[in-house]
């Protein structure tokens, strides 16, 4: 206990700078047992950790752990957590839930066995926390930490308080919205980079190995989270990487299963379920007719899920229109629903039809236009660059 309490403190001691997550205002910290989940290198350990200063600055009873070290090969959580309170311990944080064995089962009897302990843990985005897992359906607060968004890539870059906007607000009132940032900064001189390395926060201390740390974290995804997680052998990891390389090149795209199956070689069964694994990993994402509805048939286009995957995976299909479309699915898409429309590229919510392109972009009286390299829209024509304000 006392080597983790060490740890603890010198982790909290760390002057590392950092982003302040917007998620940490959203999270119902109230509840008993929350759930963080993100991509590799996201940001979960450094939010966990902001939590704390935030929360707890000088408190004994909150205890970080992360679940790499190899104590607890031999220590089950909940003897841990047990342990824990015991001595006074009122919040744990697990790190890398999915690294422990027998994680659901043992956070269950964390949470109905110790009731005066709060556990918040961090898992793999492809890890199944509630769906189809009775130890934890209706017990875990399940959260997501996407990546940056434009807004707090900008807000780190240049130290100003930039708010952030619901979609109706950015709807109804996008020129008084834009003209106001404008006003502060000139937004589309740090669009490009973020579209390049501005989702990922380790452009802080690691920019000039952006992309090699990338595809580090986009490997050890297809590695060890997939595979282990959906029980892939691995010698199937080559034909997921594969397919992972071809949506990249040719994103966005409307797939042809049977094509994808015969370049893959492998049938087109395995191609969807391999297009799920890779949608709940966050490495893409797959629009479809009808939203989350239509999950089970085969999606009308596949994009990446953000533009610093494609610059990492094939820099060679960075062309305006890709990079736009998917930066707007990528910020729009982490709270609404995107579906397809038959009059634009984009249905949000059911009811918004969004084309998005350049500049010279004209929307029409039922459909909007997202349009780039734009500082300040008009009427339904909005500024791309805005809707990275909606968290």
């Amino acid at each position: 206990m006392e080597f983790f309490q060490h740890t603890h403190k010198s982790l909290l001691g760390s002057t590392k700078p950092t982003i302040r997550r917007e998620l940490l205002n959203d999270i119902d910290w109230s509840k008993k047992l929350i759930c963080i989940k993100g991509f590799r290198g996201v940001g979960k350990t450094t939010f966990l950790l902001d939590y704390i200063r935030k929360t707890y600055p000088e408190s004994n009873d909150v205890l970080y752990i992360n679940l790499n070290n190899f104590y607890f090969t031999k220590r089950k959580i909940s003897s841990f957590a047990d342990e824990f309170a015991k001595r006074g311990g009122k919040v744990l944080l697990l790190d890398q839930i999915q690294k422990y064995p027998n994680w659901s089962a043992d956070l269950k009897k964390c949470a109905t066995e110790i009731p005066d302990l709060k556990i918040i843990f961090t898992s793999s985005p492809v890890l199944r926390i509630a769906e189809d897992n009775p130890d934890l359906n209706g017990i875990a607060n399940i959260n997501h930490l996407e990546g940056l968004s434009f807004r707090e890539y900008l807000k780190f870059k240049t130290g100003n308080n930039f708010e952030y906007y619901s979609f109706d607000e950015l709807i109804n009132n996008h020129v008084e919205i834009a003209k106001k940032i404008v006003a502060k900064v000139r937004p589309l001189a740090f669009f490009d980079d973020y579209l390049k390395h501005g989702y990922f926060p380790y452009f802080i201390d690691d920019p000039n190995f952006y992309i090699n740390r990338l595809l580090k974290h986009i490997n050890l995804a297809l590695e060890i989270d997939v595979p282990y997680i959906n029980q892939i052998e691995l010698k199937y990891l080559t034909k997921l990487r594969k397919l992972l390389h071809i949506i990249a090149s040719e994103t966005p795209f409307t797939p042809n299963v049977s094509k994808l199956a015969t370049a893959v070689q492998t049938s087109r069964a395995t191609i969807m379920n391999y297009l799920k694994y890779l949608k709940n990993a966050k490495l893409i994402h797959l629009l479809h007719s009808n939203g989350d509805e239509d999950q089970m048939k085969k999606p009308e286009k596949v994009y990446m899920h953000n533009t610093n995957l494609i610059y990492a995976i094939a820099p060679n299909n960075t062309g305006n229109l890709n990079l736009r479309q998917t930066f707007f699915y990528n910020q729009v898409g982490y709270k609404h629903n995107l579906k397809t429309s038959p009059k634009a590229d984009f249905c949000v919510d059911g009811k918004y039809h969004f084309v998005v392109g350049g500049r010279k972009l004209e929307p029409t009286s039922d459909v909007y236009a997202a349009s780039d390299v734009i500082e300040v829209g008009e009427g339904n024509k909005i500024p791309l660059w805005l809707f990275g304000f909606l968290h």
